[in-house]
C-alpha cells in the first residue's frame, strides 16, 4: 500500500494576502475616491486648455529650467491633488478599519476565521501605507498621461509648440519623483496610521474626535502647565510633511532628482522614532481587537 503524502502545511503569507484581499473587497473608496479626484482634475484641466497656445507661446524664449517650471506646474497640481485625496482616503479608511466591524458585529465572525488579530491588524495597516500609496501613483500616471496626450492634440493642431512640450517637460523625472515622494510619505506617516487604527479598535463612537482631540490637549495643557510647545511643535513637524525626504525645502519649488535625499531622510532620528512609536500603537491594535467587545 502506498503512503499517503503528508499535509502541506499552509503558507503563512495566504491569510495575510486574503485579509488584504477582504479590504480592498470591502472599502471600494480605496480605488473610487482617487479616480473621482482625478477625474474632477481632468475636467477642469479640459477647460483650462483654452489657455494652452497662449501660454505656450510665452514660454518660448524663456531659459529651460523655467520652461520646465511652468510647464511641469498643471501636473504637479493634478498630483498633489490626488495624493491629498489618497491622505484622507487613508484618515477615514484606518479610523473605521476596527470600529466598523466591532460596531456592525461582523468581527464576531471574522474572528471564528483561522486569521490571527496580528495578521488582520497588519492587513489593515498594509493598506493605508502600501495599497493607497500604489493606487495613487497608477492614477496619477494615468492623468498625467491623458494630460499630456491631450495637450499634445491641441498644440498640434495650432502650432508647432507640442516639440516644446515633449522637450522640456520632465514627465519621467515627475514619476521617480512621486514614487520616492510617497515612499516617504507613507513610512514618515506610519504612526499617525497606527495611532487611527489603534483609536479605531477602541473608542464606542466619534473615532475622529478621539484621534484627534486628546494630542490637542496634551498640547494645551504642556502649555498651560510649563509655558513650553514641545509636544506642538512635535505634531507639527510630523504633519505638515517630509520635509528631510529632499534637499530642497523651498515652497512650491521645483523638484528634480538632485532634490532627492534618500541618505539623509533614511537617518533622520524623527523617522525611526515614528517607526518605533507605530509599532508600539500597532501592538495596541492588536491587543484591543483581541480582548475589545463589539459595541
Amino acid at each position: 500500500m502506498t503512503t499517503p503524502p503528508p499535509p502541506v502545511a499552509p503558507s503563512p503569507v495566504r491569510p495575510f494576502y486574503w485579509s488584504v484581499r477582504r479590504e480592498l473587497w470591502e472599502h471600494r473608496s480605496i480605488f473610487i475616491a482617487p479616480l473621482g479626484a482625478a477625474i474632477f482634475v481632468l475636467f477642469g484641466f479640459l477647460i483650462s486648455t483654452r489657455g494652452l497656445i497662449r501660454a505656450m507661446d510665452h514660454l518660448v524664449g524663456q531659459d529651460p529650467i523655467t520652461q520646465a517650471r511652468m510647464l511641469a506646474a498643471p501636473f504637479g497640481f493634478a498630483a498633489m491633488v490626488v495624493i491629498v485625496t489618497t491622505a484622507i482616503v487613508g484618515i477615514a479608511y484606518s479610523l473605521g478599519a476596527l470600529y466598523n466591524e466591532r460596531r456592525d458585529r461582523s468581527i464576531l465572525f471574522w474572528k471564528s476565521l483561522p486569521v490571527s488579530d496580528l495578521v488582520t491588524v497588519l492587513a489593515k495597516a498594509f493598506v493605508p501605507m502600501v495599497i493607497l500609496p500604489v493606487v495613487a501613483f497608477a492614477v496619477i500616471v494615468g492623468m498625467q498621461l491623458i494630460m499630456m496626450v491631450v495637450s499634445t492634440m491641441i498644440l498640434l493642431a495650432n502650432g508647432p509648440n507640442a516639440t516644446l512640450l515633449w522637450a522640456r517637460l520632465p514627465l519621467l523625472q515627475m514619476w521617480l519623483i512621486t514614487i520616492y515622494g510617497l515612499a516617504a510619505m507613507s513610512l514618515w506617516y506610519a504612526p499617525i496610521w497606527a495611532w487611527n487604527l489603534l483609536v479605531s479598535g477602541w473608542a464606542r463612537r466619534v473615532t475622529f474626535l478621539w484621534a484627534v482631540l486628546p494630542p490637542i490637549g496634551l498640547c494645551v495643557v504642556e502649555f498651560i502647565a510649563f509655558q513650553t510647545t514641545y509636544l506642538s511643535d512635535l505634531l507639527h513637524d510630523r504633519l505638515r510633511g517630509f520635509d528631510e525626504a529632499f534637499s530642497d525645502k523651498t515652497p512650491g519649488g521645483f523638484l528634480g532628482l538632485v532634490h532627492m535625499d534618500p541618505v539623509g531622510f533614511l537617518t533622520t532620528p524623527g523617522l525611526w522614532g515614528g517607526l518605533i512609536v507605530a509599532a508600539g500603537f500597532l501592538a495596541g491594535a492588536v491587543w484591543q481587537r483581541r480582548y475589545r467587545e463589539p459595541i
